[in-house]
């Protein structure tokens, strides 16, 4: 059984914000790429797009950034739960947004935050001061 990570996780609220900031630029995108008249027709399955575009956008950013475009606007990162600051597997995370799409797996959680898509990438959600100090203590001469 995995233990609790040894720093506090991010409130469930700036998550949700985060959620909703990725859904809407993921929208955009599939708008850019449809326009809005194939978007919002009746019986249009461009919307079916935005699934993909949101697990391949949030698990590519979390890999090269730290966080999706929504984690990085709301001032959050996904890191590893054992504070260790090395890349995820990016096939891990593109389970973890595969999860994140069932919805179940999120509101399915432990006392220390982390959602069921969380324990089975081996990862948590932090603000960015717990990202930066974490940052630092892995990689002191940057400092």
């Amino acid at each position: 059984m995995s233990t609790a990570p040894p720093f506090e996780t991010a409130s469930w609220a700036r998550r949700f914000l985060a959620l909703i900031v990725d859904w809407l630029v993921s929208t955009l995108v599939v708008v850019a790429v449809v326009g809005w008249a194939d978007y919002s027709a009746v019986g249009s399955t461009a919307q079916l797009w935005v699934l993909p575009v949101y697990a391949v956008q949030a698990a590519l950013f979390t890999y090269l950034l730290g966080g999706s475009f929504g984690k990085m606007a709301t001032r959050l990162r996904t890191v590893p739960a054992d504070g260790l600051m090395r890349p995820v597997n990016p096939l891990l995370l593109l389970v973890r947004q595969a999860l994140v799409l069932l919805v179940i797996p999120p509101l399915v959680f432990r006392p220390d935050g982390r959602g069921l898509h969380d324990l089975v990438a081996g990862t948590a959600t932090v603000t960015l001061p717990t990202y930066q100090a974490l940052i630092a203590k892995a990689y002191p001469q940057r400092s």
